[in-house]
């Protein structure tokens, strides 16, 4: 049965029951995502690690699952109407896959800086799109604008019963397939995903510890819970969770059912995008990684536990996943770059490839100069970046070309 909150009464925050019903309305429709052990990630972490992988529906992310429950509570005359919705990612591609599916007219707004990519994959699952405003206020203020006038209905992304009760749906999956949990760690924007999924998460299993995961930028639902205005800004790698007010819904449910919400760095975000690409073989975007950062930020608080982990979504433009595997791999000095001062003379370069050759590094690229004022006259600087099997190799390669009389300087690698 539905709760009453006693600051938002009457206003009824979702149930069990609800959840429940939200499972078997989109039965079949949506995929009962995979709930799999990750041993490398274990290995990683500390933690015994499960992942629940939501990157496998259809849109690439869980917000098909609130998105539906709340359309199929449509009257008939509302789904004549139509739907409209702001959003610059995930919740537009759920909401307009979905709405097309069953029938149902669908307007997204989409602010001007959302990646053309994502703006034709919500085009593609046939709703019309419209593109305005700089940030997600101004885009909101349009969608609102086009409820009134039209008299569509509007598909809050997080702050609706219906949608909340949708996401708990991936908590009442993961329970019942029966593996108990220490902890849940939840990535948090607006706070339907962790509502739904605590809810169902104290109900069933109420030993269980939730945790929410923020990305220190925008602390919006940590800052909320402490009864502090956020101070929210900058770009992130998670602009999924990028929210800069959550719901009142969902602060309600996070602060009866949510034990803690912690702030990871963008760092700690990046190195949980790269463990999930090299290790899992599987696409993550930076809020679907955040509760896997968290384990990379604080291992000593999951050390040991058997914590459950929801890769919430993989739209991540291919490029920055690109960047982010070369970032780390400089990270771990499997790639480096040196700059060495040279003689101007013939030969030097041979020897220079001989030589790091020779330690088993593989040279990616060389960059030549001899007009530096750095260097003498008669002398030139060579940038080499070199392919290394981690810190020891690397250090062993620079001893070698110094034992060259070579003049080695480590650079800031891209």
């Amino acid at each position: 049965m539905t709760v009453l909150d006693p600051i938002l009464d009457p206003v009824a925050l979702p149930s069990i029951d609800d959840i429940r019903d939200a499972a078997r309305a989109i039965e079949g429709s949506v995929l009962k995502t995979p709930f799999l052990p990750a041993p490398r990630l274990s290995q990683l972490t500390g933690a015994e690690v499960f992942v629940k992988y939501e990157n496998l529906q259809v849109t690439s992310a869980f917000k098909e699952r609130g998105a539906l429950v709340k359309l199929l509570s449509l009257t008939s005359a509302e789904r004549a109407a139509g739907v409209v919705a702001m959003s610059a990612g995930n919740h537009a591609q759920a909401v307009a896959y979905h709405a097309s599916r069953l029938g149902i007219p669908a307007t997204i707004v989409m602010p001007a800086t959302t990646p053309f990519v994502k703006v034709e994959a919500t085009r593609a699952f046939g709703a019309e799109v419209v593109v305005e405003g700089e940030t997600l206020a101004e885009a909101q203020a349009r969608a609102n604008t086009i409820a009134e006038t039209t008299g569509a209905v509007w598909v809050h992304p997080y702050d609706d019963a219906h949608v909340i009760a949708g996401q708990g749906t991936i908590a009442l999956e993961m329970i019942e397939s029966g593996i108990p949990l220490d902890t849940l760690v939840v990535p948090v924007g607006g706070g339907g995903l962790i509502g739904g999924m605590a809810i169902a998460t104290k109900a069933l299993s109420p030993r269980t510890t939730v945790i929410g995961v923020e990305t220190e930028l925008y602390p919006s639902m940590r800052a909320a819970l402490d009864g502090q205005p956020p101070e929210c800004g900058g770009n992130t790698l998670a602009e999924g969770i990028a929210v800069k007010n959550v719901g009142r819904l969902t602060l309600a449910i996070a602060r009866r059912f949510v034990d803690d919400v912690v702030l990871v760095p963008e760092s700690a975000i990046e190195r949980a995008v790269n463990a999930y690409l090299t290790l899992q073989k599987t696409m993550a975007e930076g809020a679907g990684a955040a509760g896997l950062a968290a384990l990379l930020a604080f291992p000593h608080r999951f050390a040991g536990q058997r914590v459950g982990l929801v890769l919430c979504g993989g739209n991540i433009d291919p490029r920055l996943a690109a960047s982010i595997m070369v970032r780390e791999l400089a990270r771990a000095e499997k790639i480096v770059a040196v700059r060495l001062i040279i003689p101007d003379r013939p030969g030097v370069l041979g020897d220079i490839a001989a030589t790091i050759g020779g330690c088993g590094g593989n040279i990616l690229e060389v960059l030549h100069h001899r007009t530096l004022l750095s260097v003498p006259a008669k002398g030139a600087s060579v940038d080499v970046t070199i392919e290394t099997h981690g810190p020891h190799h690397a250090r062993e390669i620079e001893a070698a070309l110094e034992a060259r009389h070579y003049k080695v300087e480590r650079l800031a690698t891209p």
